[in-house]
């Protein structure tokens, strides 16, 4: 969620942000001013200036995070994993404590806070501009996934149950009441035709073909940090780290990555750069039935996204951020103009995966 463009303060929110000044002030009492970052669905995050050295400030959600501590004793787990590998290729944001050594605040309202360092320098992406960063980005999270390959994910907290669980959404989605207006028809009639897949990578779980391992759990873009070099230092938002498929990771990195949003192609070539990329760090690890489950996780992540969107637009705009009553319906119809398009190009992606598996020695 940290982003290099900075959104600006209105005059409407001074008191708030004053109110949230002197949070700041809990982690560090020489912050001196604070501003909104990102464009995050949940959370709500702000760059805070100090007499010495900026840091993050987070407020989380406590509706989607309903226990924010798990989240906290992840991240004490996995940076400790982390920073004691002796070649890091990554940097994480360590933890700030209060100033009565807490790691997190909660205020008057009960909002919990949390505090992160700034990586200084460095900026997030919010489209690729080549081929080459689609490929540093499959890098990066080819090498986090790596850095944690060892890390046992039973130390791990389930920080968001539920998450990912494809199924549980369908579900949902279905205890939900459906419009009878025409202008929903195409949304309804896309979850009807390929709901089945929901259910792919959880029965695969479920049989041990695919081992649960520690993951990022919102791997987009913009939590890619880029130096000046283009070269990735960071991966931020580490608060959906849990147990889980790296599947849900690398399928939510391409559907962030390949989404074409002129007209919702998935491009082809940035998935063949980002992927590549990521297999040649996960290769290590990476065992043979994961190969073979990497369409279904290219198909199933946007459509995935794509139910949770308009669940929630059917539900009243109740989990994500919107701006007006329509938004997820749009957002939802994206993504599942994206699936169409992946499921166009399949013969090209499961001959792309092929290939790789045989290059990699897995065939």
């Amino acid at each position: 969620m940290v982003l290099a463009l900075l959104q600006q303060q209105t005059p409407t929110n001074i008191q708030t942000m004053n109110k949230h000044l002197a949070i700041a002030k809990q982690f560090d009492p020489s912050a001196v001013s604070l501003t909104p970052l990102g464009n995050g669905l949940i959370n709500d995050s702000y760059l805070v200036k100090t007499e010495a050295s900026p840091f993050v400030l987070q407020r989380i959600n406590r509706t989607v995070f309903q226990a924010p501590d798990l989240i906290t004793a992840n991240l004490l787990v996995l940076i400790s994993h982390v920073n004691a590998k002796k070649e890091l290729g990554l940097r994480l944001p360590g933890l700030l404590e209060t100033v009565a050594g807490k790691p997190s605040f909660i205020d008057e309202n009960n909002d919990f806070w949390r505090a992160q360092q700034y990586i200084d320098g460095t900026e997030s992406l919010e489209t690729l501009d080549s081929l080459a960063e689609a490929a540093e980005v499959g890098r990066a999270l080819g090498h986090f996934h790596h850095l944690t390959s060892d890390l046992n994910p039973a130390l791990m907290q389930d920080t968001l149950p539920g998450f990912h669980i494809a199924p549980n959404y369908l579900a949902s989605y279905r205890g939900v009441e459906k419009p009878s207006q025409s202008a929903y028809s195409f949304c309804t009639a896309f979850i009807d035709q390929i709901g089945h897949i929901t259910s792919v990578l959880e029965t695969a779980k479920g049989e041990g073909v695919l081992p649960v391992r520690v993951t990022h759990g919102d791997p987009k873009l913009n939590n890619f940090l880029f130096d000046q070099h283009k070269s990735i230092v960071s991966l931020i938002d580490l608060d959906t780290v849990k147990p889980g498929l790296v599947h849900y990771d690398i399928g939510d990195c391409l559907r962030s990555c390949c989404h074409i949003p002129a007209n919702d192609r998935f491009d082809l070539k940035i998935c063949e750069a980002l992927l590549g990329a990521y297999l040649g760090e996960a290769k290590h690890f990476f065992t043979t039935a994961e190969y073979d489950f990497l369409y279904s996780a290219i198909l199933l992540i946007p459509f995935e996204l794509g139910l949770r969107f308009y669940t929630d637009y059917l539900a009243g705009n109740v989990y994500f951020k919107v701006s007006e009553a329509n938004q997820n319906l749009r957002r939802a119809t994206q993504q599942f103009r994206l699936c169409e398009s992946i499921m166009m190009q399949a013969t090209e992606l499961q001959a792309l995966v092929a290939e790789l598996k045989a290059e990699h020695g897995k065939a």
